[in-house]
């Protein structure tokens, strides 16, 4: 498995290694295939709202976003099984950790555990899906937390 953490903003702050770190543990608590990838950046509020209203029409920046792989991801033999990237605004989470009374480390956790399981399939469109995707990353927070 390898996770790539990239950083558009300079400079950055944040230890791209954590990232790289959680990223890791996620795939492997999903029982993700040894030959994927998986690309984390790390951008700041502007670029984020660029991405939100090209990709999903909405304005303003939004706390990550992820983008799958198109079909087929497997390319077999022994080139990569390519997950897809997900993009997180750390500055968006900075407010929103503000605003539920957490850590900034738990809410980037959160929202790269979030990512990823959207990139394995996981919805929260319908209620019933919402609950399951949250269940499921409070399983794998508490997995890594007690790491």
């Amino acid at each position: 498995m390898r996770v790539s953490v990239t950083s558009h903003r300079e400079p950055e702050p944040l230890s791209l290694d954590a990232f790289e770190r959680l990223g890791l543990f996620v795939m492997r608590m999903e029982s993700v295939p040894d030959e994927a990838e998986l690309s984390i950046a790390l951008v700041d509020v502007d670029e984020m709202a660029h991405l939100n209203e090209q990709y999903r029409g909405i304005q303003g920046p939004t706390d990550v976003l992820s983008f799958g792989c198109d079909d087929p991801c497997a390319t077999g033999g022994e080139e990569p099984i390519t997950l897809g990237d997900v993009i997180i605004a750390p500055e968006v989470a900075e407010g929103q950790a503000a605003e539920l009374g957490t850590t900034v480390e738990a809410e980037l956790n959160l929202l790269l555990v979030h990512g990823i399981l959207h990139l394995l399939g996981y919805e929260h469109d319908a209620d019933e899906d919402a609950e399951v995707m949250q269940a499921r990353e409070q399983v794998v927070l508490d997995a890594y937390a007690a790491e």
